[in-house]
């Protein structure tokens, strides 16, 4: 089948997934790209599939072949991809592991897209973001997840409330400041809450209050910080040791 119509019913309803409202309306968002939509299939994510007219593909589910003209209108990226995937919201699960990440105001969808990445190759199995934070269903932030974002728990919920539960569950709450804190390569937690902060403010310092201890990274004084990113890769990575 052939869609090649804009005005097609099904080709409006995604359309419009591009939009944060209409995502949180239908419970739905889209992915680009053949790598993504593997990475979908493996975890068995996927509703719908839209293949660009003329690719010959090899995917173990049903698809439609829609025009260079429609792909180029759902997609967000410069180049037309040859795939697009449709996906349900993704189930967010009770906090079970021994290694959380704590969200506070990350605003871009580039770091939470390498935070997400970074978490899982360091043994992290929840992310808890803040209300305030990037919509996890941004294009920007699913690419740059590289399809890691199927493969953990991301839960949204007030910081506050979820570090309070986390405390009577034994769980070591970790700040990240240099005022009190510790070298994290002298840390080793068997069960932690690691907390990360917004890329210009840090972590709020009513967060920081109900923190058991700060960690900092120790570095060349010339250097005042770093991205957001980096800063929660080497954290988890040294807390992983």
């Amino acid at each position: 089948m052939l869609i090649t119509s804009l005005t097609n019913q099904k080709i409006k309803k995604y359309l419009k997934l591009k939009v944060k409202k209409y995502r949180d309306l239908e419970h739905m968002f889209l992915i680009e790209g053949d790598h993504l939509v593997k990475e979908a299939l493996k975890e068995n994510l996927l509703v719908d599939l839209l293949v660009l007219d003329g690719t010959n593909v090899d995917y173990d589910f049903p698809y439609t072949y829609v025009t260079e003209n429609i792909m180029k209108k759902l997609s967000e990226m410069e180049s037309i991809p040859k795939v697009i995937g449709v996906l349900k919201y993704l189930n967010e699960k009770d906090i079970k592991g021994n290694k959380v990440l704590l969200l506070d105001d990350i605003q871009d969808p580039g770091n939470l897209g390498t935070i997400i990445r970074s978490s899982l190759a360091f043994g992290v199995s929840d992310i808890v973001l803040n209300t305030n934070s990037v919509d996890i269903y941004n294009s920007k932030v699913i690419r740059s997840s590289q399809g890691m974002i199927f493969k953990i728990n991301i839960l949204r919920r007030e910081l506050k409330s979820v570090i309070n539960d986390l405390k009577n569950k034994d769980y070591e709450i970790l700040g990240t400041s240099v005022i009190k804190g510790s070298d994290v390569r002298l840390i080793k937690p068997l069960k932690f809450a690691l907390i990360m902060g917004n890329e210009g403010q840090g972590v709020k310092q009513e967060l920081l209050d109900l923190c058991d201890k700060n960690l900092y990274i120790n570095m060349n004084k010339n250097c005042e910080s770093l991205n957001v990113g980096v800063a929660t890769s080497i954290l988890l990575y040294e807390l992983n040791r």
